[in-house]
């Protein structure tokens, strides 16, 4: 980007501030933000601004205001291919753990406070043969499916707007639920992979979180915002379902602190796309974006 740009770096690793934002707006024509910075509308009509284009450097789009930048005649961007197969990943890792205990076992270790092997002790459940139900049916839950499938010999259900192809169900082997909460009921493991926004707020709330086997696992590789965090909590608290896993959270980098008192409950800080084969890759889509739009060709990742 420095070869063919006039490049300023966020040396910081943080987010921009909204003060950060405003200065900003008037001078670049061009910039990559990524999903810990929030863009509005009142961002987006800064006076003065000469933004032609956002290249967000991750996948989700929640924290730009896409309708207000599409009327301001700015492009908007995405990295979705890069972060699929490392997600996929994280959604079987957080299974494990919480299936298995991990993350309470690691403490009680840490702690001093393991005395041995004994027969009881820190017992978990196996995800073999298992139902697997995904919430969601794009490219992220299929490969989460495929891993499952192949690994565990999970069974695989999901539920989505819009049906998969005939092709796509034989080639996974899944199964389609009409209605969420038909796979809530018969779910062991609910892993959730859709977008962010009003639509899916609060789509896992007490009412389908009461609808799931006692012995189930919730799991969040997606965005905080699809689950009540203290809904969940409670539940997890009542032994209403038996774990969860999360990687995303409703009010990010803020975790919930009826959460954090619970042992049955994995917590990651949003390692989704923590690899760095992953992450050069969302660079390199960022920068290709770029590319083609100020050579005038069409962005391959356009969003608006």
């Amino acid at each position: 980007m420095a070869a063919s740009y006039d490049l300023t770096i966020n040396p910081h690793d943080r987010p921009m501030t909204a003060a950060e934002w405003l200065q900003a707006m008037p001078l670049y024509d061009a910039i990559c933000p990524n999903p810990s910075d929030r863009i509005d509308a009142a961002i987006i009509a800064t006076p003065g601004s000469r933004v032609r284009i956002l290249a967000n450097y991750g996948a989700g789009v929640e924290h730009i205001d896409l309708a207000a930048a599409e009327a301001a005649g700015i492009v908007v961007t995405n990295t979705p291919g890069a972060v699929t197969e490392p997600t996929a990943d994280l959604a079987m890792m957080l299974m494990l753990m919480a299936s298995r205990r991990a993350s309470e076992g690691e403490r009680q270790l840490r702690a001093g406070e393991w005395t041995g092997w004994r027969p009881r002790h820190m017992v978990g459940q196996s995800l073999s043969g298992k139902l697997l139900g995904l919430v969601g049916f794009g490219r992220i839950a299929q490969a989460t499916a495929q891993r499952a499938k192949a690994g565990f010999g999970m069974r695989i259900g999901y539920s989505t707007r819009r049906r998969a192809t005939p092709e796509i169900e034989e080639q996974i082997g899944a199964v389609y639920y009409p209605t969420l909460n038909d796979l809530a009921a018969e779910a062991d493991v609910l892993s959730l992979h859709t977008p962010g926004g009003p639509e899916t707020r609060h789509l896992i709330n007490a009412e389908r979180l009461a609808l799931m086997k006692p012995t189930a696992i919730l799991v969040n590789t997606s965005r905080g915002s699809v689950i009540d965090e203290q809904a969940l909590a409670e539940a997890l608290a009542d032994k209403r379902i038996a774990a969860a896993g999360l990687d995303v959270f409703e009010r990010e980098p803020a975790v919930n602190p009826a959460l954090l008192a619970l042992e049955n409950v994995v917590l990651l800080p949003h390692l989704g796309s923590a690899t760095i084969e992953a992450r050069t890759r969302m660079g390199m889509q960022a920068a290709d974006n770029l590319d083609a739009f100020f050579t005038g060709g069409a962005p391959p990742d356009r969003v608006v």
